[in-house]
């Protein structure tokens, strides 16, 4: 259903700007895999320049994890710009269902702009979805599975991609399962954040926003499975997890395991 190795060559062949609008706890980390998958990033939130490099950019990544009043107001205008202007948008609602504000905000983006793509871990879905689930902070502590996605694509008209030991993502026609991972990723901050910009470093070359995120996560994730053989803990594992995107080749996307439905 999908050429990973032809599009991860389209990326590294055009280079894409993905705009990111970017937490600041995982700011840097983002940028290093987006450069190592060969997008290129830029991490800009001012809401005085937000509508126009989001109107310019190839890709849209908003992720909501350092909130206040003027991130939610560069939230809106760079959503609008880019929808406006056909530029594909990945919401990251990061601690959905910890608080109101949160909450609410997420559903506001959702409501105002043209989301392509919905990712977050199985809490924060769940909190979307109206299902029941926990979160602490930011780390989800309910799971998700696909009737979830499901639900979530059909109710906001997106991609939904529920991230976790097994990842399930669908349009609302097609599904499908990832089992690639390690759960020492849990042991990286952020690490669903920087799975986001992979996901919209694919969705700037192919608008086919299912197999864009089935290809991302099957990235990142093969190249997590790979720096593990190699590292000694969470630090180690972070550089050689830049350093396997950065060096993926054909025969790597031979150990995806996907489950495709519909």
């Amino acid at each position: 259903m999908t050429n990973y190795w032809d599009d991860l060559q389209t990326i590294r062949k055009r280079r894409p700007l993905i705009h990111h609008l970017m937490n600041y706890v995982v700011m840097n980390d983002a940028a290093n895999v987006t450069l190592a998958v060969g997008a290129s990033p830029i991490m800009a939130h001012a809401r005085e320049e937000v509508e126009e490099l989001a109107a310019k950019a190839d890709a849209l990544y908003i992720n909501i994890g350092t909130l206040d009043d003027r991130w939610v107001e560069s939230f809106l205008l760079a959503g609008k710009a880019a929808s406006k202007n056909n530029v594909p948008v990945l919401l990251d609602p990061v601690g959905a269902g910890a608080t109101g504000f949160r909450t609410e905000t997420v559903l506001r983006i959702l409501n105002e702009t043209e989301v392509s793509v919905l990712k977050g871990n199985g809490g924060e879905m769940m909190a979307l979805a109206g299902v029941a689930g926990m979160i602490k902070g930011v780390d989800a502590l309910g799971e998700a599975n696909l009737d979830v996605a499901e639900k979530l694509a059909r109710e906001y008209g997106v991609t939904a991609v529920i991230t976790g030991p097994r990842d399930y993502v669908s349009d609302g026609r097609r599904s499908a399962i990832v089992s690639n991972g390690t759960p020492m990723l849990q042991y990286i901050t952020g690490s669903g954040c920087m799975v986001g910009s992979v996901i919209a470093s694919f969705m700037a070359v192919n608008r086919d926003f299912l197999v864009t995120s089935v290809e991302g996560l099957v990235t990142f994730e093969v190249a997590a499975e790979k720096a593990e053989r190699r590292s000694y803990g969470p630090a180690s594992l972070k550089v050689n997890l830049i350093d396997e995107l950065y060096n993926m080749k054909p025969g790597d996307y031979e150990l995806a395991k996907v489950e495709f439905k519909g």
